[in-house]
């Protein structure tokens, strides 16, 4: 797992609370999700980040860095950005995320 900021990023939704997945129109994000422009994830892209603590559509959000949620059957880690101040348990985390993460063996790894 690489360093992660401990300051703020910002997180440009590509999917907002309530899109489809691009690919798996089935599946509903309930969350806003997105990616972190400058820095690259494990797959050559930009990092992924879900944003938890709104609950309202998004098109950028700046927050910080309050998870990585480490995939072991996949090239790429995922962050979870929060509101500053906002500290949520690994358990919150899962439960916000399992409509992705399910598909995936994972840990989630909290930010102190």
């Amino acid at each position: 797992m690489k360093m992660v900021p401990k300051d703020f990023v910002t997180v440009t939704v590509d999917r907002p609370l309530g899109s489809r997945h691009p690919r798996y129109p089935d599946m509903v994000y309930p969350v806003n999700y997105g990616y972190v422009e400058g820095i690259l994830g494990g797959d050559g892209e930009w990092q992924d980040a879900y944003v938890l603590g709104v609950e309202h559509p998004l098109d950028f959000f700046r927050g910080c860095v309050a998870a990585v949620i480490h995939r072991f059957n996949d090239e790429e880690d995922k962050w979870v950005v929060v509101p500053e101040e906002m500290r949520l348990t690994p358990e919150e985390i899962a439960e916000a995320v399992s409509f992705q993460e399910k598909y995936f063996h994972h840990e989630i790894i909290v930010i102190s």
